[in-house]
């Protein structure tokens, strides 16, 4: 008996810890659920659904779905059309249909609203008449088959898009002209530029973690600070920095001309290019480089160094064989948390980049800002995204993601 209620006490007791345990992770689901998750899954969903045409016009692309697509439509589907386009102006819809339709095919927004805005009035025995003598586009196949695939609630038009590829009226999937393909040169630009930011900040985030790591505390408290320092610098302010110190009339140009290093009629663009993207986001992403790798360093004993040396050890082999593979962890994580910050940014780039440094993150930003097409930044922002786990998983299969360390 005694042994039951000691059972049932032990019992109790370990329903009540694990109560207890999901109930302190529970904001943190939630957290995580409302600003990692359910964001995710909504860009998911925008990169392949999109109802709003397929609700506005329901008759006029059920019976598009039965029309071959290379003759003029018959005229119940211009009938329809009139009709369900008239409904929309009254629901205030039509310049969302209007605008869908146009990033199918170039120029109908005009032809969509205006004809509607004509029609409000128009009767007579053929609607097809009517709405081809308001606009001669509306006798072209063309524009019904852009109607037609701007209806379909569940498309891959925004990933087609996004991969610079353009659907043919026959179905077949081609590449877009080389004028016009610009997504593709964007995501690979960025890619290389994270690269090359991560090895940049590698390079020069290395020696100052082993400067850190082996300096007196004083000293190496004084240096941490100093690298700390622009985590506490709004990155805003640090951008406008940059632009004042590399501007053709800024600080660092003063400078070379003063020192007659370079004329004055010959002063170097070092903003709105590549260069000014490196530079300044070389400097944001630094401090993430080198706070791992210190972290690693500083758990290295010196000893192991100098009993290479007294083996016989040059200074580059006993660094190159002992002191380099012992910082892989550092050097692991410091790259990976450089090239997955570097791919996502946007607000550096922006404001020093230019034209030729912008990013494909700026355009994610400008379709969901400035255009408004939220399926396809949805898709460009997964394609990075799966892009970005690839490479995790790549990582993962060729180093080991257990070998990372933060610290």
């Amino acid at each position: 008996m005694v042994d039951q209620v000691r059972a049932q006490t032990g019992a109790d007791t370990q329903a009540r810890q694990r109560r207890r345990s999901v109930g302190l992770i529970l904001p943190l689901v939630v957290f995580v659920s409302a600003t990692f998750v359910v964001p995710l899954g909504t860009l998911l969903v925008h990169s392949v659904y999109d109802p709003l045409v397929a609700d506005a016009l329901p008759e006029t692309l059920s019976l598009l779905r039965e029309w071959d697509g290379t003759s003029t439509p018959a005229e119940r589907v211009y009938a329809a059309a009139a009709r369900e386009l008239r409904q929309a102006r009254k629901e205030r819809t039509l310049g969302q249909i209007a605008t869908r339709v146009n990033r199918i095919k170039s120029g109908l927004r005009s032809v969509v609203t205006r004809s509607t805005r004509k029609l409000r009035n128009a009767s007579g025995d053929s609607w097809r008449e009517t709405m081809v003598g308001i606009d001669a586009a509306w006798g072209e196949p063309e524009v019904w088959l852009a109607i037609r695939s701007a209806g379909e609630r569940f498309t891959s038009r925004h990933y087609i898009n996004a991969l610079d590829l353009v659907r043919q009226p026959d179905g077949h999937i081609a590449r877009q002209p080389e004028e016009r393909r610009i997504y593709l040169p964007l995501l690979w630009r960025t890619l290389a530029i994270s690269f090359g930011i991560s090895a940049l900040c590698l390079a020069i985030g290395y020696p100052v973690a082993h400067l850190i790591a082996n300096a007196p505390p004083r000293r190496a408290n004084l240096l941490l600070l100093m690298v700390l320092v622009p985590f506490w610098t709004s990155l805003l302010v640090r951008t406008t920095a940059w632009i004042v110190l590399l501007q053709t009339q800024g600080v660092i140009n003063n400078l070379l001309v003063a020192l007659g290093v370079v004329a004055d009629d010959g002063r170097i663009a070092m903003i709105y290019n590549m260069t000014g993207t490196f530079v300044a986001m070389t400097h944001v992403l630094l401090p993430f480089m080198v706070l791992p790798l210190y972290s690693v360093m500083r758990s290295i004993p010196p000893s192991h160094v100098r009993a290479a040396a007294s083996l016989g050890a040059t200074p580059f082999q006993a660094f190159w064989r002992v002191y380099w593979p012992q910082t892989l962890p550092g050097v692991g994580a410091g790259l990976l948390m450089v090239f997955i910050l570097a791919i996502g940014y946007y607000i550096t780039p922006a404001l020093i980049g230019g034209s030729k440094g912008q990013l494909i993150s700026n355009m994610i930003a400008y379709h969901m800002q400035t255009s408004l097409n939220w399926g396809l930044a949805a898709a460009l922002a997964v394609i990075l995204l799966v892009g970005v786990i690839a490479l995790y998983v790549l990582y993962d299969r060729v180093v080991g993601i257990n070998r990372m360390r933060l610290g």
